[in-house]
């Protein structure tokens, strides 16, 4: 039987062979734990992180949605400051649904194109 984890990382490798971020146009990728949400932009051509965001710093109450919401809109409005409108959005392995979900349409709300 595979593991959640196993799962995960098959689904991530199959994503990661389509998808390709370039410095016009980087892969926006998110990680969550059980507490915390990180979200970067990767070029994945010079290998380099052009902008990231996470839930560490913020001082955000609610639901970890509604924290997750929050890194949306400040990665957006940090990689609208970097020069950068439109990324591919890469959810790592993880169900379009949640807090993925709300990092996702926070971050579209916010001015960037995927």
């Amino acid at each position: 039987m595979v593991s959640k984890k196993e799962r995960r990382l098959k689904i991530k490798n199959r994503i990661r062979g389509r998808i390709s971020g370039t410095a016009q146009r980087p892969r926006m990728t998110v990680f969550r734990s059980n507490k915390q949400i990180y979200v970067q932009l990767v070029d994945d051509l010079q290998g380099k992180t052009l902008v990231s965001a996470s839930s560490r710093g913020l001082e955000a109450g609610g639901t970890k949605s509604d924290v997750a919401a929050k890194v949306g809109e400040l990665i957006a409005k940090k990689a609208i400051e970097a020069g950068i409108e439109t990324v591919v959005f890469d959810r790592n392995g993880y169900l379009f649904h949640g807090r993925v979900k709300s990092l996702a349409d926070a971050a579209r709300n916010g001015g960037l194109k995927f």
